[in-house]
Order: C-alpha cells, then structure tokens, then sequence
C-alpha cells in the first residue's frame, strides 16, 4: 500500500473541485453569446477567487510545514486561473455600473488577501500558527463563496 491516504484523499478533492470551479464555463458561454451580463453578479466569482488565494497561500510552505499540503496548492491555482478569466469576461461585458463593483470587489479581496499573507508571514512565527489565522480567515471566506450565489436571491 504505497499510496498514502492523504494522497488519494487530495487527489478525490482535487477532482471535486475542478468540477466546482469549472461549473461557470456554461454561463460565461452564454454571456459571451449574448454580448451581456444580463442580472448576473460578479460576487460569487470574486469570493471564489478571494477563497482559492487563500488556500493557495495556505498549502505553501510558508504556512503549511514543508510540501504537506501540495494537492491544495494545485487545484486552487487552477481555481484563480478560470475565476480570474471568468471575472475578465464578466468585466468585458458588464455595463459602466457593474464594472466600477468588480473593481471594488477585486480590490477588497486583493486587500484582505493582501493582509492576511503579511501577517502570518512576517508577524507569527511558526506554522502552527500561521495555518491557524490562514485557515480561519480560509474558512470563512469558504463558507462566503457557497453562500455568496444566495445575492442573486435577495
């Protein structure tokens, strides 16, 4: 039994999660087809995006001891390469109003990310900690993104 379960356990994630992120490929087709956004909102995307930096950050060895976490780091970079295509198609068909939000919302993100990399990098010291404050802030943005698509409910 060469293949450790860790491994496995990440790989099955790893194919979960490239479903989950490339679910949106059939709305951006048809919002390419369609030359519009129509009501659709850029705050799933965006929260996606934000969630797969952080556990990005969080699988590197920075904050993860050593490679442990390597599968995460894979699939989340896939992650921010189809939600950073998927917010570029939407900010190409968005009207002025909807572009000025995904700005906003990409900034924000930027931001939080921003901050919680210099702070469990530079201000704590060992891993333990850094993947707890990471994971934490991960968490919640997790949490965000399956409950960010209940915006176009309200």
């Amino acid at each position: 039994m060469g293949v450790s379960f860790h491994l496995v356990i990440g790989i099955l994630g790893n194919a979960a999660s490239l479903l989950l992120y490339a679910a949106p490929i059939l709305t951006f087709r048809r919002v390419i087809k369609k030359k519009s956004t129509e009501d659709f909102s850029c705050v799933p995307y965006t929260v996606a995006l934000l969630n797969c930096l952080l556990y990005t950050w969080y699988g590197l060895p920075v904050v993860s001891n050593k490679w442990e976490n390597f599968p995460l780091i894979t699939i989340n970079r896939v992650g921010i390469l189809l939600l950073l295509s998927f917010i570029f198609i939407y900010f190409g068909f968005a009207p002025p109003r909807a572009k000025k939000m995904v700005c906003l919302l990409l900034l924000h993100a930027l931001m939080l990310f921003c901050i919680t990399a210099s702070v469990s990098a530079f201000t704590l010291e060992d891993h333990r900690h850094r993947k707890m404050l990471v994971g934490c802030v991960g968490l919640v943005a997790s949490v965000s993104m399956y409950a960010s698509p209940l915006i176009a409910v309200v």
